[in-house]
């Protein structure tokens, strides 16, 4: 409190001071505001402290500035001061420091140095010096040269400090040359050359062997052609011309070295000079095409880096070239134009296996072939392996693995952030859309583009391909769940080191490509398959699957087709929010059912003249149940459309048995002791095929099925995987459920037979409320009637009153007698049981799966 009001006094005191305010306005509110903005600035923490490391900073940039402009004397002072400083801790230290760097004027300039020990001592009396003792014959300052200005300009480094210095004030004064000369200064020839060395310029002047001036008569024996020179010389041209530089005995034509034969050597034949010659002319025809090859801009990386390897090789041959003239150069050395070929042969070896590889690519193969390059220098190390050639396939495999590093950057982004690199054009992965539809994220938004033949990839890596694409999508799908790993794989370093020459070179790439796609794809596709396992719902959304599609659950699914049959024992058209509340309301017990995802809509509108009763009628239903975006991606929309398919199939079955076993269900109530006993042979035949395939599918094919499905899911390593395996799994359920397209007829016969059932019923149902084998037409006119006068939505009338709901029936006995009819319904039923049976049998043989082998000997069975 004390501290509170000797602040406001002293922030009154300070007020009257500077605004001059009168006694009488020291309440007023201008002189409030006032108080209450300087109490505002005089707070305590109003301003922060001076950052100590940025101080410590500026200071150690400030002693690398003096050593840069070579104040050596100065950054030592400092840092010495700065230590002793250090020495004495204080709290306001950085706040010192800092208020002496800003106060600082050009330090590199105005500051000079005193030794601490010369502060203690007197100044001494500067004696004279006189021009006598200058020009003392014994000192050491008696030569006139010492008054000659001097270029400095030679072996300054000023200009190396020009960019560091600029913002520092340095003297601009320039040393003054000595090297002026005069007008009409005349340089004299003995200064250059001089008179007893005359015989120096007649000797350079012969040695130019080009001039036909140095060429004598023609020599008995040669042609006037032959112009002799000596093995010095031609070694000479003969290195130059490796070198790339103009020559007169080579000379480029059409990107070839063609030999001038007018020389000749005196010790030398002229076939085996010319022999020797077009050796040396070969070898210089192919590293003249390297080079200009090296001279070609490249858009490609990795040619980037094959180009770069090639000016390094060069380097080094020219490198050997110069080693070769210093030694022929040297006092006492042999010139030998055989030796010099066979020091040639040795050093640009790996340049002519390089030049081959160079001439198989033309102008538009890097184009059309991206990966030619790459897939050549692979087969010419495997070659030279094959061969022997230890140096050279080192060598070569260093190249190659550079050049590899370089194209596999693109493969690593995509792997590691789920990004395709637009700028590289070689890249085999394209991305198609973003942002779209996130169901159809793995299938959709990435392409492979392999091209054409494959040529946007290396034969050597076209098993690996689709690794590394799925990799990168799994990325993608991960990046999309917010599920990254927090550290991504490094792969530096991955080519940097010598590769090993114990396995195969074939073996070293694909075990070096393994290192970098191996661990990415473990990682992303691992973390992807618990991601879908614990979080999406993977396995949740298979059982729910199952059971909307397949009935595992049949108290769920038998309330369901109660309603509908019941509609269409009535005539009613479907409708899709009743359909869809009869679903919902269902499966409301299951608890691995998100009620609220199902929905059930009609395809399209039913014909007014169409078969109502036909079990092909169930096929303008459509059930769906939406997935999350992550198990839509593994379970895509064509599986879905198997599923419906399968469960619509299911579906008419039951709807066969619900017709016959309601109405012997019926019947039975009304005559109990009235029994026909063919019709109760074929109503059991007919119920036992209903239930037998039935149960065949259902208990059979698909539990066996859904197991495997399950092993399967559970090993897979990917979403490919998991993918692939679902997608097995669900053709194999339509192909032993007869679904498929290539068993459309015998699911033909199959849906006659459930007709045939329904038809059966119905001629029952017509004989037993007739009482003979005429219908009474007046009294289905009545039923029609009523249902008309009546309310038709009320489901307690139809309950009440059951034959109502044969009023759509269309069996009549009009055309025939109910005998004939039986007999023909007995017969159509055998006779479609007899095709379907004989051709599952016949499948089965053709390597068919045993389950269809299974159903026909107990339909066989059944038959005997």
């Amino acid at each position: 409190m004390a501290f509170a009001a000797d602040l406001s006094t002293l922030t009154d005191a300070l007020i009257t001071s500077v605004v001059k305010v009168p006694p009488a306005q020291k309440g007023s509110a201008r002189i409030q505001s006032l108080k209450r903005r300087a109490q505002g600035a005089l707070r305590t923490g109003a301003h922060t402290r001076t950052d100590q490391f940025a101080v410590a900073k500026q200071l150690e940039g400030l002693q690398e500035k003096f050593q840069v402009l070579n104040r050596d004397e100065l950054a030592e002072a400092l840092q010495t001061r700065v230590a002793e400083v250090e020495n004495h801790r204080n709290p306001w230290l950085p706040e010192i420091l800092s208020l002496l760097l800003q106060l600082s004027d050009r330090p590199a300039l105005f500051s000079t140095i005193r030794p601490p020990q010369e502060g203690a001592k007197l100044p001494e009396a500067n004696e004279s010096l006189s021009w006598s003792d200058i020009r003392d014959d014994r000192a050491a300052f008696n030569d006139e040269e010492i008054w000659e200005q001097v270029d400095f300009g030679a072996d300054s480094s000023d200009d190396d400090f020009s960019s560091v210095a600029s913002d520092v004030s340095l003297p601009k004064r320039r040393p003054q040359s000595s090297t002026t000369v005069e007008e009409g200064y005349v340089i004299p020839d003995d200064i250059f050359i001089p008179e007893e060395d005359d015989n120096v310029v007649a000797s350079i002047e012969k040695a130019q062997f080009w001039r036909p001036q140095n060429h004598h008569s023609v020599s008995p024996g040669k042609t006037e052609a032959s112009r002799p020179i000596t093995e010095s010389q031609l070694a000479r041209e003969t290195i130059f011309m490796l070198q790339g530089l103009p020559t007169s005995i080579f000379r480029h034509v059409d990107n070839h070295i063609n030999v001038d034969h007018r020389y000749t050597l005196a010790h030398s034949s002229n076939e085996a000079l010319a022999s020797l010659l077009q050796c040396f002319g070969e070898i210089g025809t192919q590293l003249y095409g390297v080079r200009s090859f090296t001279k070609i801009t490249q858009e490609i990386p990795y040619m980037q880096t094959f180009c770069r390897g090639i000016e390094d090789r060069l380097l080094g041959f020219d490198k050997a070239l110069s080693h070769i003239q210093c030694e022929y150069l040297s006092p006492g050395s042999t010139i030998s134009l055989l030796q010099l070929l066979a020091d040639i042969r040795q050093h640009s070896h790996e340049l002519s296996l390089l030049s081959d590889v160079i001439c198989k690519l033309d102008n538009n193969s890097v184009d059309q072939q991206p990966m030619r390059c790459l897939d050549q220098l692979y087969d010419l190390i495997c070659m030279l392996e094959a061969l022997g050639e230890e140096t050279s396939t080192k060598s070569l495999i260093q190249l190659f693995f550079q050049c590899f590093n370089t194209y596999t950057r693109s493969t690593r982004l995509w792997m590691e952030t789920g990004q395709v690199d637009a700028l590289d054009s070689t890249f085999f992965v394209k991305a198609i859309r973003e942002n779209g539809d996130l169901r159809t994220l793995w299938h959709d938004w990435f392409v492979l583009d392999v091209g054409d033949e494959g040529q946007k990839i290396p034969q050597f890596l076209a098993t690996s391909v689709q690794k590394v694409f799925t990799a990168g999508k799994s990325t993608v799908f991960l990046r999309h769940l917010i599920a990254l790993p927090d550290t991504a794989v490094s792969h530096e370093g991955d080519h940097t080191s010598e590769p090993s020459l114990l396995l195969p070179f074939p073996a070293l790439v694909e075990s070096e490509f393994e290192k970098i796609v191996d661990a990415d794809h473990s990682l992303s596709a691992g973390l992807l398959r618990t991601q879908l396992d614990q979080q999406c719902g993977l396995w949740t959304s298979l059982e729910a699957l199952h059971h909307v599609y397949f009935g595992k659950d049949m108290s769920s699914t038998s309330a369901i087709d109660a309603k509908v049959f019941d509609l269409m024992d009535r005539g009613r058209s479907w409708d899709r929010f009743l359909l869809t509340e009869i679903a919902r309301t269902a499966f409301q017990p299951v608890p691995v059912i998100d009620t609220s995802k199902l929905l059930v809509k009609p395809l399209s509108i039913a014909d007014a003249h169409a078969p109502t009763r036909s079990v092909l009628k169930l096929n303008d239903i459509s059930i769906d149940y939406g997935l999350p975006w992550p198990v839509a991606n593994i379970i895509t929309e064509d599986a879905i459309n198997s599923y419906q398919r399968i469960s619509i199939f299911l579906m008419q079955i039951r709807r066969a048995k619900y017709s016959i076993v309601k109405q012997r269900i019926r019947d039975a109530r009304n005559k109990p002791h009235d029994t026909d006993t063919s019709a109760s042979v074929l109503h059991h035949n007919m119920l036992w095929f209903l239930d037998f395939i039935y149960g065949h599918f259902t208990y059979f094919v698909i539990s066996n099925a859904t197991e495997s499905l399950l092993k399967w899911m559970t090993s897979a390593r990917d979403v490919d995987a998991m993918i692939s395996a679902h997608r097995e799994f669900i053709s194999s359920v339509e192909v032993q459920c007869l679904i498929s397209a290539e068993l459309s007829p015998i699911h033909e016969a199959i849906i006659s037979i459930l007709d045939l059932c329904i038809h059966f019923a119905d001629m029952q149902t017509a004989h037993s409320l007739a009482g003979g084998d005429q219908v009474p037409q007046a009294k289905y006119t009545e039923k029609r009637t009523k249902n008309t006068d009546g309310d038709s939505d009320s489901d307690d009338d139809y309950e009440n009153d059951e034959p109502i709901h044969e009023h759509t029936i269309t069996a009549s006995f009009t055309d025939s007698s109910y005998a004939q009819q039986m007999s023909m319904v007995k017969h159509n039923f055998e006779h479609l049981t007899t095709f379907v049976t004989d051709s599952l049998k016949g499948l089965a043989r053709a390597d068919g799966p045993v389950s269809w082998d299974i159903l026909a000997e107990r339909l066989e069975w059944r038959q005997k």
